[in-house]
């Protein structure tokens, strides 16, 4: 669904806000988002800007199904269909991305937000960043933008991934378009970082149409129905970069990191901007979910997987559930290792049966309660790589070290299953006897 029309149903099912006091791109945002707990928000009157700010519209995992045209239990297979199957996107000539065209910009003039006290200024963070590599083609993908002058940011830009790959095998500057203000599908694409060579807005266009337009000053393409598109280069040049609170709640450190250098900016003529407030739900969701398929993937070589959940309580990133449909004794066991395959950073995995509800916290506790006994079926692994996220892992040396648990909270194999047997109540109609 093309963000518009999502925003629209929102507004008609009662789920977005809209705001219209005048509001502070200096905190008071991003303070209001967060006790709004996230809900899907438009501040139509911005002190100082033109531009309204919107954001929220993936707090949950339900307003992305209904974004992405599916339901909360459906959404996993969605992705891993797209995965498996993207689709090459149509090309057209005429975007509203590109109804106004700025090449003398002044990213003053954009409401970026200041979040929090002690960052390192004001950042963009629903900012999907569009490069080519001569090799595997183009690349979609988050990098947070910290503004550091009028037509400049520091971008974040994590070894390993295929922007930095990019970047560093070359002496010249790299193309990148910068998008704010996009559809669900193309969020949710752009943040799931598949292998080298498989195009990401193909698998935008795969969960749902996504045409693209090419820029204006620069070989790259881009959604046709983005808010904003900042064009410009990654250089040579490094500047400082934060600090900036990530995935855990805890505070990142200051890197020396790239300049981008914005040389032209389009925009639609009403343009909104997007803001993805740090550390909260949207961020969260939108780091874990993206590991879910390839967790998937690799559970399913060794047993029957049936839907995968990164929790919020592990910032969707550390902590994992796992269902699947157990057929022989060793497949909670089997499922541990293989989920660890499946996302690396991943530091404590447990593994449910069908009749467990991953998305209630309760009810995966309540399995571990009632079905794992630790002196069996609990796994622990050792001086395992982790996550530079985890403040409680070894940091000492090039990679991050921690202990990796696994729970295999699955019903014994060699019992009666009517001892694990949830009783239910039969729901009845209260009011009838009141």
């Amino acid at each position: 669904m093309e963000l518009r029309k999502f925003l629209s149903r929102m507004e008609s099912d009662g789920e977005l806000l809209r705001v219209t006091k005048e509001v502070d791109p200096e905190y008071e945002i991003a303070n209001i988002m967060y006790s709004l707990n996230e809900r899907p928000v438009i501040f139509e009157n911005v002190k100082g800007y033109d531009y309204p700010v919107f954001g929220g519209i993936t707090s949950t995992r339900d307003l992305i199904a209904k974004g992405l045209g599916t339901t909360k239990e459906s959404t996993l297979l969605k992705l891993v269909e797209a995965l498996r199957e993207p689709k090459e996107p149509r090309i057209i000539r005429d975007a509203p991305c590109q109804e106004v065209i700025d090449r003398h910009p002044d990213l003053d003039t954009l409401p970026i937000l200041h979040h929090l006290p002690g960052d390192g200024g004001r950042y963009g963070t629903a900012t999907i960043a569009i490069i080519k590599d001569p090799e595997t083609g183009r690349n979609a993908c988050y990098h947070r933008l910290m503004q550091i002058g009028k037509d400049r940011f520091t971008a974040r830009v994590i070894p390993n991934r295929q922007t930095r790959t990019t970047y560093d095998k070359t002496d010249e500057d790299l193309e990148m378009a910068v998008c704010i203000g996009n559809s669900v599908a193309v969020m949710v694409a752009a943040s799931l970082g598949p292998p080298p060579g498989v195009d990401e807005l193909s698998i935008a266009n795969a969960l749902d149409r996504t045409d693209l337009v090419k820029c204006v000053t620069k070989d790259l393409e881009v959604p046709a129905q983005a808010e904003i598109v900042l064009e410009g280069r990654l250089t040579k040049d490094v500047d400082r970069e934060g600090p900036f609170v990530d995935l855990t709640e805890t505070r990142d450190f200051e890197r020396r990191e790239p300049v981008f250098v914005v040389d032209c900016i389009t925009h639609r003529k009403d343009a909104m901007y997007q803001a993805l407030i740090p550390g909260r739900m949207e961020h969260k969701i939108l780091m874990g979910m993206p590991k879910e398929p390839t967790i998937y993937d690799e559970v399913s070589k060794v047993c029957d997987c049936k839907n995968v959940l990164m929790t919020m309580g592990g910032g969707c990133w550390l902590h994992g559930v796992v269902q699947i449909g157990k057929k022989g004794p060793d497949d909670g066991k089997k499922a541990i290792e293989a989920a660890f395959r499946g996302h690396r950073s991943m530091k404590s995995v447990t593994i449910v049966e069908g009749d467990v509800d991953i998305y209630d916290p309760r009810s995966v506790e309540w399995a571990v309660a009632t079905r794992f006994q630790a002196d069996k079926d609990l796994v622990v692994l050792e001086k395992q790589p982790g996550s530079s996220l985890d403040p409680s892992g070894d940091h000492s040396g090039k990679k991050t070290l921690t202990a990796k648990t696994g729970f295999d909270a699955t019903k014994p194999f060699d019992v009666d299953p009517g001892k694990y047997e949830v009783v239910k109540y039969e729901k009845v109609d209260p009011n009838k006897y009141i």
